[in-house]
């Protein structure tokens, strides 16, 4: 057993867990943070990704123990106080999701590849979400969604 302390979405928690917990698991099981799905446990769907230290990862891949003392952002700290974040406006407003479940994790990787990239290609946003998978989309709504996103952070940080 361990005892790790991370901040989640600005809430410190300090927990005691088993040395193979996966970041996943502590996220969804200790904290009740369901909003990181569980999509391959491989590494491979990308629906599992959050932000550990600024840094897009897939959380079902990272051992709680080994972002002991990390920063983490799940989907559910990107809103704040009850407005939606640009990203995820911007993926409502077109229609980047289908069924939804993919969802959480392209946002978190969406704001990974803004934060390195403000003003992506169309090339940097495919290879950019390379690892997340959809199932259920064509792409071409997810595609404009990160373009829609990266204008509302342009206006954002200018305005």
């Amino acid at each position: 057993m361990a005892r790790v302390t991370l901040t989640v979405n600005g809430v410190k928690h300090t927990k005691t867990v088993e040395d193979r917990t996966l970041l996943v698991n502590f996220l969804r099981d200790e904290l009740g943070l369901t909003g990181t799905h569980i999509g391959c446990d491989t590494s491979q769907c990308g629906c599992c990704t959050v932000h550990v230290n600024g840094r897009a990862v897939k959380s079902c891949s990272v051992l709680a123990v080994q972002v002991n003392g990390a920063e983490i952002v799940t989907i559910e700290g990107m809103a704040k106080k009850g407005k939606l974040h640009p990203i995820q406006r911007a993926f409502s407003e077109c229609h980047g999701l289908q069924c939804g479940f993919c969802t959480p994790g392209m946002i978190m990787a969406t704001a990974g590849l803004l934060r390195d990239r403000p003003n992506p290609t169309e090339e940097e946003i495919i290879h950019g979400l390379e690892g997340n998978l959809c199932r259920c989309t064509g792409y071409i709504n997810i595609v404009k969604a990160v373009k829609m996103s990266a204008k509302l952070l342009r206006g954002r940080r200018h305005g």
